[in-house]
């Protein structure tokens, strides 16, 4: 009842460190599906950028200590990442490969090709709404390979809970530094 609680009060301070930003989960057998949701003030192309912007995802994604891009043809990159899941004192690691695949203007799906996951399926949908803010949405399948589904569904909400904050954040950061940036021609 204690670690329910403690659960519970962690949801919940997460929650709210992002306004608008929200997760939910729902477990299917040994996989957990995710729904992510957060409204951003920002450009199109400053939530793409970062988005897409596979080589320094680990340096603003929580959890992630390593992604590279192994190939990348046109719309679509084979990346390579390396991190672990966390929830209160456990960890776990995750080494996958997953291929990428962007359809501009409004989707980027991700399918795990290797890994230490029995199954990630998702992406990013993007919808430009009024007033200069951005419906960012994320919707996927992760199953891990090595934890009990109850342990499994806490540790990746928590997990893409907060790598979805990152992703957030940095959008947050990108589009508040193009905004102060003088315009080209402008005096500095």
């Amino acid at each position: 009842m204690l670690l329910r609680a403690v659960i519970l009060a962690l949801w919940t301070a997460a929650a709210s460190a992002a306004e608008g930003l929200s997760v939910e989960t729902l477990r299917r057998g040994s996989a957990v599906e995710v729904w992510a949701y957060a409204l951003i003030e920002s450009r199109y192309a400053t939530v793409w950028a970062t988005l897409t912007d596979f080589d320094r995802l680990s340096e603003f994604v929580p959890g992630m200590s390593s992604s590279r891009v192994l190939e990348h043809r046109g719309n679509t990159w084979v990346v390579e990442q390396r991190g672990e899941t966390r929830f209160l004192f456990f960890t776990h690691p995750v080494e996958v490969t997953v291929l990428a695949t962007a359809r501009p203007p409004h989707a980027l799906d991700v399918r795990l090709l290797t890994g230490n996951l029995k199954r990630l399926d998702g992406g990013y949908r993007v919808e430009e709404m009024q007033g200069g803010k951005i419906a960012l949405r994320w919707r996927g399948l992760v199953e891990p390979a090595a934890l009990p589904p109850l342990l499994g569904e806490l540790v990746m909400r928590a997990s893409i809970e907060a790598q979805f904050a990152g992703m957030v954040r940095e959008i947050e950061r990108r589009e508040g530094a193009r905004r102060r940036a003088p315009a080209s021609g402008e005096p500095r």
